[in-house]
């Protein structure tokens, strides 16, 4: 996979989140020409300047709603890949303002695909949703890629017009073998790993209480979530872009990034995880607080199609997974100069297990 990125100019919208400075940060390490598109990181510290991903890429700070700003940028870059990642990503904002959150999640996604009609080079382009874009029935088995799309709160619900935005947009402007770009949508949920300090996130909530030898206070303890590294959607993104520019059938073909099926623990268990990698740490249950908005309880993907035509499946099991993201905030808390060098030493490692790349 290095070879089909190495030289190659790569648009990352959302560069500067959680998941797209690591992705910025696998790809610079594979050699490609890396544009940015986002607004400044969501927190103070962040992964992105952690690692000092600015370094050597271009980095635009646009809002997506912004089109005639993203539409220049991304033809001036001259894209052979495009990966789409800005969103307003938090279930909570949604309730809050959700007026941003779909503006954001469906303007921005119709910005980049109005950038991509303007383009005159050939072009695979990832477009990343949510799996929370299935209408959730909250049903034990995971949902295929031909579910109904969908969702009860502002969030979910346009991540499901995202997706059928991208749909409408295939069928209409990009259909044709001869046409140069080439699109596919990719649904991945929550992910963990070093370099998330978004607020109300269990992670970053442990790793900022025990650096100042506080207690954590777990509001939701016996909650299970299906944990999955950063990594491996990121992985899959990256797996499906290559293949993609070179087997027109995956042109307009989603797919979903999840976890393996035991991967399903209880915040509890996270964080007697993540504590032997810390010292002298200390957490509370506190009583489950009801929310004050809908949020899923039971929600898993179906990752066959990903295996069948990707090749793709994640490697990781529960313990790789949290050890990797306690060592890279130990790391961070013990020295932030070295964490550079942990997220590339991460993303090396990491790419190793993976012997279904292109």
């Amino acid at each position: 996979m290095e070879k089909i990125y190495k030289n190659k100019n790569v648009v990352v919208t959302g560069h500067t989140g959680f998941k797209g400075s690591w992705l910025v940060a696998w790809l610079k390490q594979m050699g490609a020409s890396v544009t940015g598109i986002a607004l400044d990181p969501p927190s103070i510290p962040s992964h992105y300047d952690a690692s000092k991903l600015a370094e050597g890429i271009q980095d635009h700070r646009i809002d997506i709603r912004n089109v005639d700003a993203i539409e220049r940028v991304i033809v001036e870059a001259k894209p052979n890949f495009l990966f789409h990642l800005a969103a307003q990503p938090i279930v909570g904002a949604s309730y809050d303002d959700p007026i941003e959150t779909w503006s954001t999640n469906v303007m921005g996604t119709i910005n980049v695909l109005e950038a991509l009609r303007k383009i005159q080079n050939t072009c695979s382009a990832v477009i990343i949703t949510s799996d929370k874009c299935y209408d959730n029935v909250e049903w034990e088995w995971g949902y295929r890629e031909n579910d109904a799309l969908g969702g009860p709160d502002p969030y979910s619900a346009s991540k499901g017009a995202a997706e059928l935005a991208i749909r409408s947009y295939v069928k209409s402007y990009f259909s044709g073998e001869n046409n140069p770009v080439r699109i596919a949508s990719a649904r991945a949920g929550n992910v963990i790993g070093g370099g998330d300090w978004a607020e109300n996130r269990i992670v970053p909530d442990c790793v900022q209480s025990w650096s100042k030898n506080e207690i954590v206070e777990l509001r939701n303890p016996h909650s299970t979530r299906p944990w999955q590294h950063v990594l491996e959607p990121l992985g899959g993104y990256l797996q499906l872009g290559a293949l993609l520019s070179q087997n027109h059938r995956l042109h307009g073909e989603a797919f979903n990034f999840g976890p393996q099926a035991q991967q399903n623990h209880s915040v509890l268990e996270l964080v007697k995880q993540m504590s032997r990698s810390w010292s002298e740490v200390r957490w509370a249950e506190c009583e489950p607080q009801p929310s004050q908005f809908y949020e899923s309880e039971l929600l898993k993907l179906n990752c066959d199609k990903a295996l069948h035509f990707l090749k793709w499946h994640a490697v990781l099991d529960f313990e790789e997974t949290v050890g990797l993201t306690a060592d890279w905030y130990r790391s961070f808390y013990a020295d932030p100069s070295t964490i550079q060098d942990v997220t590339d030493k991460q993303i090396n490692d990491y790419a190793k297990k993976l012997s279904f790349l292109i």
